[in-house]
């Protein structure tokens, strides 16, 4: 029995038939649209690789059947930056060393972003070390990633403080 969705993926409603309703979010996203960013570690939700934002919050895309999120909004790592503009989070990954090797750098980043939407750590590091405890790096690079977090909340709280006034 074929089942239909509808997502809004990166801004962009998609389509899809599944034939098969145990189709996972990671695997559609890497398989059928071909959005390899959102990356497969150990396919058990366990080490936080393939994590995206389903409707703002965060979610291991391993764990998740798309069928259940029809008309969903995600938003994968593809879709972060603005054209040439980096996120905040991605810029300070990168002037903070955030990553060695980068195989979960995707993930570390969405979970970062989320945790900013969720108002979850504000710039405690030990606060922001829980709330990313989820996502693991296997290189060890945890204390830029946990800089950079800090660097790219306060630049993210700064620019809502210019809007709202």
């Amino acid at each position: 029995m074929n089942h239909s969705i509808s997502l809004t993926v990166n801004g962009a409603r998609r389509d899809f038939v599944l034939d098969d309703p145990r189709v996972t979010l990671l695997d559609l996203l890497r398989e059928r649209l071909h959005l390899t960013g959102t990356k497969k570690g150990c396919d058990r939700g366990q080490c936080g690789a393939c994590t995206i934002l389903v409707d703002g919050k965060r979610i291991n895309s391993c764990l998740a059947l798309a069928v259940s999120h029809d008309g969903a909004d995600i938003l994968t790592i593809e879709g972060v930056a603005r054209g040439d503009q980096l996120h905040p989070v991605q810029a300070a990954f990168i002037a903070h060393d955030g990553f060695q090797c980068g195989f979960c750098t995707p993930g570390q980043i969405m979970s970062a972003i989320g945790m900013m939407r969720e108002a979850q750590a504000g710039d405690d590091p030990e606060r922001i070390r829980e709330c990313m405890s989820g996502n693991l790096c296997r290189c060890g690079a945890y204390a830029g990633i946990v800089d950079a977090v800090r660097e790219a909340q306060e630049r993210m709280d700064e620019s809502n403080q210019r809007r709202s006034a």
